[in-house]
């Protein structure tokens, strides 16, 4: 009876590898199902060795247990299929990349690795301080290759509200490490301070490196801007708004596009609150500010003269639907503007905490293919 009720209860993790979580800690449980399957199917394999026939409930559990390894593996499968022309549908949505020879979107044996382990050593500074002593600052990761590189500056998520440069900085020392100077900035929080102020610290930060291109060996007409959630629509709102040719591209994980159609669909309220984070970014709700949702949605400032883009979005997002990477690509289009979405159909939000992980594998590839294709 016990082996069967554990083999249940691990079914029911299993669902979140299909389908969405309905509250906020099952939310942080799919990231961890999806992302690091290995585990969690091999603590179903050892339950499953306990007993297959003899007994009572003895084939009941079984049963249930290989649904459960079913749908653990599910996220590997699917990842290699979508591996298989992913770097062909790059290729034809921006051109040959510069990749080594050895790079693979997916490996099976990198799902065995739990964490990224070659970090690089990152120096904190201040790019700049405002009137009222505010100072705002960045982690620097200097490329590991000798001269002037590209910078790709980092922008956090965190609803507007929180999150720091520190995020998820192990994609910094891997684009360290492939010759990206990468320097991840924290921006002015909601909601003290709304929109577009984060748009403005951006521009600050091209400005100060401009300056010290010498100092750290930067390459100041080729930026790239790379956001997560909220920190994807301050990225894609500067990339599209600022008409700075020296940036070649962006990249954007998960975030809102339509601020104004995404006010008209909350998230579920047991994840977040999503009108009253939006309202703390913009400064009220959609029915008393409607022109600033409009002004802070990147979607209606795309134009043919807008960067590539890339986007990178799983379809079981719980915080920002997916839709909102439908809506974008098709104005991209519209726009004949180079893009793609790495479209995840397990995949939720901050699925990209394990780069090893079957969507981290996907969108780290898509980042490093990205780059040695709009930088040269």
């Amino acid at each position: 009876m016990t082996r069967l009720i554990i083999l249940i209860i691990l079914l029911l993790l299993s669902l979140l590898a299909v389908l969405r979580a309905q509250a906020y800690y099952l939310w942080l449980m799919a990231i961890a199902v999806s992302e690091f399957p290995l585990i969690f199917a091999g603590g179903t394999v050892i339950m499953l060795a306990t007993g297959f026939w003899a007994g009572k409930y003895q084939l009941a559990g079984t049963v249930v247990g290989i649904i459960a390894l079913i749908l653990f593996l599910s996220p590997i499968f699917r990842s290699y299929l979508i591996s298989r022309h992913l770097q062909q549908d790059m290729r034809a949505a921006f051109g040959p990349a510069g990749l080594k020879k050895d790079a693979v979107p997916f490996s099976f044996g990198k799902l065995f690795r739990l964490k990224f382990k070659d970090t690089i050593g990152s120096k904190t500074l201040t790019y700049v301080t405002y009137g009222d002593g505010t100072a705002m600052k960045f982690d620097f990761f200097p490329a590991q290759v000798p001269g002037q590189r590209p910078c790709v500056i980092v922008v956090h998520g965190g609803s507007w509200s929180s999150g720091d440069s520190k995020q998820l900085a192990d994609l910094n020392s891997l684009l360290a490490q492939k010759g990206y100077n990468v320097a991840a900035i924290n921006y002015r929080l909601a909601p003290k301070y709304q929109t577009p102020a984060p748009v403005e610290d951006i521009k600050n930060a091209m400005s100060f490196f401009r300056t010290h291109a010498d100092e750290f060996h930067i390459d100041t007409s080729q930026f790239v801007l790379l956001g997560r959630s909220a920190g994807a629509q301050i990225a894609l709102l500067a990339a599209y708004t600022l008409h700075d040719k020296s940036i070649k591209g962006v990249i954007e994980f998960y975030g809102p596009v339509d601020m104004v159609w995404g006010y008209s669909i909350p998230s579920n309220p047991l994840i977040m609150d999503s009108r009253k984070v939006m309202g703390d970014y913009v400064g009220g709700p959609y029915d008393k500010v409607p022109q600033k949702y409009h002004d802070c949605s990147p979607l209606f400032f795309t134009g043919e003269d807008s960067p590539p883009t890339l986007m990178i979005h799983g379809v079981n997002d719980v915080l920002v639907t997916y839709l909102h990477a439908v809506k974008l690509s098709a104005k991209l289009q519209e726009d004949h503007v180079k893009h793609y979405w790495l479209k995840l159909p397990w995949a939720t939000h901050g699925f990209d905490f394990n780069l090893y992980g079957p969507g981290g594998q996907l969108s780290t590839y898509a980042v490093g293919n990205f780059l040695s294709t709009v930088t040269k």
